[in-house]
């Protein structure tokens, strides 16, 4: 059965407990999954034909939330967080004397308390609106959250105020006497609580206003990301003309113009033209990259100098930068398995709450103890118990981290990908084009006895231009113009490729290919074949009508920047393992160069699986990094998949991680971001769960006023906030 899958815009959640809640109500459904981010305030569903998307709007809407397809404009949050600001400062200013009065005896004079009721309703009434209207709709459909908490508990608070002035002993004695000073009795009959109503309402307003701040802010850089597209662009016409036309009506071939200054419209290719080019927004790399003829360029980056002519490639949803936007917002809105154990304790922590409290009540009442004081103990308890900081601290904490990574050239898939960095201990590296530039060179060709080099170069490029793989583009390089066209193509995994050359059946790579056509070299190209392998290089042998006619010896260069990656790998821990399809000769010189003690040489791709299952089969966690086809499977076999952006597609599809510069020292930079913000992750929810853990006992034992309880429920979804901020400094 065939499933679709779509995320949902919701609104109306005030605290993880909504989430856990509409997550449920979504799963109830036949066929349906889902997951619901509080911080991001959507969920991704996966639902199946029969099922529509009205369904899941209405199953919403029946659980008392609203839900939307999402829309690029980002208005209603940003008119939500104003309501809340006007809220709060009007709360702030009504309820700071309010307290004062309560707080500091000499500020009391006759009639005080009435003055205080007077301000302290509109905060709790008007202020708290948003957490009465957010308890009704939940009791009206039987559930109960943060809000019901935080309603009952001010309402109480409020309620027994009014009755202690008009029915209390000591509201009795002020509308008797006139404004006299409200007296407490040992009863608690005159004792009244407008100071924790009013308090505790702009505590939790202010809480929810940095909260609701913090989330929007922190996915200002993922809509930057987006905004980075060039809006117009100079499209050229055959004859040479330029039109501007909107950059959402370029297609795939069209040809446009790209000035010094301007943005690249969408991915393509230089087909005139030189400049440098500033790809700080998709790399993280600062120094502009110089690229001409030939060169791949990525919509949103900047021309810094000459004049370019593109070629598109990609349009809309399949360029870099939308994928790159993609794959942020698929991380943010996966949850860790931590998260999980979290939600699930937020969906039952509400009514253990309410339990809690109704036994504070009884308890106190049991032991004797004046009714006030039993009230207090037990809005205490109601108020300070929030699961908001539980539902804040991995979604906020992946919000932030997912996005600076994208500022600094990582794309995290997912949130799994995290807890699996935290536990690697061995990375293997692919040569060619990770550990290496994968730019590759012809540096000798070596022809067999009454062969000539420059056929053997010209056959052999003519195989070799059906194929993508970096030697094979170095020998067509070397040849070109003028090579012939091949017919019947076949790619040797690992081996080499064959194909047929102006009638002649072409056979080029490896010399163990050479041997199962029965075309093996002789002695003499042995000799030759050995002692350029020694020097490093990579040789390939060409061979056509069952005779080997040559050799070629491509060589390639070490990336300057992959020793240094290599030590602050070894710095992290982990122990690196480079892994190629090369002979053993190159492959040990290239890691003798950059620090590699093991070398596992002569891999063909499928064994690179084998290898990687191996490792882990020692009892090791293993990241793998990549960048071609034959890298996706051994990619999806680790324990954390890291691809080279600069690399094929496949290869990043298999990946956790995708490193978009294609410099190996992000590698390191990902590994500790991962380990940043998951280290983050776990400090939120372990002074999450510790901050219930402490003060429901203390509010429960009195030893906690309300009002201090509203404060330091308040601080505790803040200090959520203001640890997950600091992924904004990672470097």
């Amino acid at each position: 059965m065939s499933t679709t899958e779509l995320e949902l815009d919701i609104t109306g959640m005030t605290c993880a407990s909504c989430a856990n809640r509409i997550e449920r109500k979504l799963t109830k459904l036949d066929g349906v999954t889902a997951e619901v981010n509080y911080a991001t305030e959507k969920a991704h569903v996966s639902f199946p034909e029969a099922t529509t998307t009205d369904d899941l709007i209405r199953t919403v809407e029946a659980a008392g939330y609203g839900a939307r397809l999402p829309e690029p404009a980002n208005d209603d949050r940003e008119r939500h967080l104003r309501t809340l600001r006007v809220r709060l400062i009007w709360s702030i200013a009504l309820s700071v004397p309010v307290v004062l009065l309560a707080m500091i005896p000499p500020l009391q004079f006759p009639g005080w308390q009435w003055v205080s009721l007077v301000l302290a309703v509109p905060v709790v009434v008007w202020g708290g609106s948003g957490f009465h209207r957010a308890a009704w709709t939940n009791l009206r459909h039987g559930a109960a959250t943060m809000d019901t908490l935080v309603s009952v508990g001010t309402i109480a608070a409020l309620g027994w105020s009014l009755y202690a002035l008009f029915f209390g002993t000591a509201g009795m004695i002020g509308m008797t006497h006139g404004w006299s000073l409200l007296a407490t009795h040992s009863d608690g009959s005159g004792s009244i609580y407008l100071e924790a109503a009013a308090g505790v309402t702009t505590f939790i307003l202010a809480g929810r206003y940095i909260e609701a701040r913090s989330k929007l802010r922190a996915g200002d850089a993922l809509r930057a990301l987006l905004d980075l597209g060039a809006k117009d662009v100079a499209v050229r016409a055959p004859d040479g003309s330029e039109e501007r036309i909107p950059a959402e009506r370029l297609r795939v071939g069209d040809e446009f113009v790209v000035r010094p200054g301007e943005r690249i419209a969408t991915d393509g290719v230089v087909i005139e033209g030189a400049s440098a080019v500033d790809q700080s927004m998709v790399t993280g790399e600062p120094v502009p990259a110089e690229v001409g003829e030939g060169d791949a360029v990525v919509g949103g980056t900047i021309g810094v100098s000459g004049r370019l002519v593109v070629r598109a490639t990609r349009v809309g949803s399949d360029t870099q930068l939308a994928q790159m936007a993609h794959l942020v917002e698929q991380a943010q809105a996966s949850k860790a398995g931590a998260q999980r154990l979290a939600d699930r304790v937020a969906g039952i922590f509400v009514p253990i709450v309410f339990v809690l409290a109704a036994a504070t009540l009884a308890t106190w009442l049991l032991l004797g103890q004046p009714a006030a004081s039993a009230f207090t103990a037990a809005v205490a308890v109601l108020i300070i118990a929030c699961p908001c900081a539980l539902g804040l601290a991995t979604p906020l904490a992946l919000m932030i981290g997912t996005t600076r990574g994208a500022e600094q050239g990582i794309l995290i898939k997912d949130a799994e990908a995290l807890e699996r960095a935290r536990e690697i201990d061995t990375i293997v590296l692919d040569k060619t084009g990770t550990v290496t530039s994968g730019r590759m060179s012809v540096g000798e060709i070596l022809p067999a006895e009454g062969e000539d080099a420059a056929e053997v170069l010209r056959i052999a490029a003519a195989v070799e231009s059906a194929s993508e793989h970096p030697i094979a583009r170095a020998i067509v390089e070397a040849a070109g113009a003028g090579i012939p066209a091949v017919s019947d193509f076949r790619s040797l995994e690992g081996l080499g490729a064959q194909g047929i050359v102006d009638g002649r059946a072409v056979v080029i790579g490896r010399a163990q290919l050479l041997d199962q056509w029965a075309a093996s070299l002789d002695d003499d190209l042995r000799a030759r074949f050995d002692a350029a392998q020694g020097t490093g290089a990579t040789v390939v042998a060409v061979a056509w009508d069952g005779r080997a006619r040559g050799a070629i010896a491509v060589s390639d260069t070490i990336k300057p920047t992959s020793a240094e990656a290599v030590r602050e790998l070894r710095a992290l821990g982990l122990e690196p393992v480079l892994v190629t399809g090369d002979a053993e000769d190159p492959a040990r010189t290239v890691a003798a160069e950059v620090g590699i003690e093991r070398v596992i040489a002569g891999v063909l791709p499928a064994d690179k699986v084998d290898v990687v299952r191996g490792l882990q089969q020692e009892g090791r966690s293993v990241a793998m990094v990549g960048d071609g086809v034959n890298d996706a499977a051994a990619l999806a076999q680790a324990d954390l998949g890291m691809a080279m952006g600069t690399g094929a597609d496949v290869a990043i599809e298999a990946s956790d991680l995708t490193l978009v510069r294609g410099d190996l020292r992000v590698a390191a930079d990902a590994v500790r971001l991962s380990r940043r913000t998951l280290g983050i992750i776990r400090g939120n929810l372990f002074w999450a769960f510790a901050y219930n853990v402490a003060a429901i006992p203390l509010a429960a034992l009195g030893l906690l006023a309300p009002m201090l309880a509203g404060a330091a429920m308040a601080f505790s979804s803040v200090f959520v906030v203001l640890n997950s901020l600091r992924l904004k400094r990672f470097h």
